[in-house]
């Protein structure tokens, strides 16, 4: 299968993009290369024969329709997006112009080419999407997000996921462009970039700094191991069912601050300290505006249709990301140099 993958050198692009090639399918990466996005992460995949990069932006739809024309993929999974919420807060023009902006005319071209091809039976439009589009839980372990959860974001930048997906459902019922969609919990694991919380709290406690937790800890997400999560993503496009959405969970929920604990006690194993915990590092600073209390996603429908299950615990995953990052220095060090990398953002508002 030949595969385009838009957003194919951020962290979970890239992850897709190493699995796609590892089993044997053709991959075309198309990624504007912002500030988030890193050719590193594909550098493996990208000696590959079967590997091809298109350096675009997915709102230009000129070099979208000339992409289409000269690859003739044979399914697209779009995960080109910015995506941190902080960010979403502080800048919410970028959130509203790539992840809407950027998702239709990511459709447009994919319905011509498609319109173009005589519709072809086996082409796949795949979103990948988020599990906060649909707001917050309460915290009650019998209550998990699910594929008919009513959507209520909270954020600029789940208002602009939320608003993508409707647009990618509305371009299912009124073109009949053959579409999955796919919304996923928290994604964690290597190269994941500098800006997020296990990767800010792994590189903080090895710098010394403090550990900064937003509020008082009690938030709760669900952790997925990012190559669970590209497995899962291929599985879809594959073999799932058009028209549907499939939530993508870890099965792992912890409050962020038990995940902060558990990070400072491998590392406190891994590379301990002259004297006392990582643990002692943990500062607790203002709570960002429109902080969801829970996520927790019910992944039945894509295990009991698709087979599919995550591979680790949050512990093994963990335990695997830190030792990602004690050995990959160089990746990370010059990422920690570009603007607002390291820093918890968001409280301005």
């Amino acid at each position: 299968m030949k595969l385009l993958v838009t957003g194919g050198a951020g962290f979970i692009g890239s992850a897709v993009v190493r699995l796609a090639i590892a089993r044997g399918h053709s991959v075309v990466n198309v990624d504007a290369l912002t500030y988030a996005a890193c050719l590193e992460n594909v550098a493996e995949a990208a000696q590959s024969p079967h590997y091809a990069f298109e350096k675009a932006d997915i709102r230009d739809r000129a070099a979208l329709d000339r992409i289409f024309e000269a690859h003739q993929p044979d399914a697209v999974m779009h995960l080109a997006a910015e995506s941190h919420v902080d960010r979403s807060i502080d800048g919410p023009g970028d959130f509203i112009e790539t992840n809407i902006t950027g998702t239709y005319q990511m459709l447009e071209a994919a319905r011509a080419y498609w319109t173009r091809a005589d519709k072809p039976a086996a082409f796949r439009f795949h979103h990948i999407s988020t599990d906060e589009v649909f707001g917050s839980l309460p915290n009650d372990p019998s209550v998990k997000f699910t594929e008919d959860t009513p959507y209520d974001p909270r954020s600029p930048y789940s208002a602009s996921k939320a608003s993508s997906d409707h647009l990618v459902r509305a371009w299912h019922e009124t073109y009949g462009l053959p579409v999955v969609l796919t919304n996923c919990s928290n994604n964690y694991g290597p190269f994941h970039f500098p800006e997020k919380l296990i990767p800010v709290i792994i590189l903080n406690a090895l710098a010394g700094k403090p550990l900064p937790i937003y509020g008082d800890g009690s938030n709760i997400r669900d952790w997925l191991y990012v190559e669970d999560h590209a497995d899962a993503l291929l599985l879809v496009v594959e073999k799932g069912e058009l028209g549907r959405s499939y939530n993508i969970g870890g099965e792992n929920e912890r409050t962020n601050l038990e995940l902060v604990k558990t990070l400072c006690g491998i590392l406190d194993q891994k590379q301990p300290k002259a004297s006392g915990s990582y643990a002692d590092q943990i500062t607790f600073v203002t709570d960002r505006p429109g902080h969801d209390a829970r996520y927790a996603i019910d992944p039945s429908r894509i295990r009991a249709e698709l087979g599919w299950r995550p591979s680790v615990t949050v512990e093994q995953g963990l335990e695997k990301t830190v030792q990602w990052y004690l050995d990959n220095e160089a990746w990370w060090r010059p990422l920690q140099e570009r603007h607002g990398v390291g820093q918890r953002l968001g409280v301005k508002a």
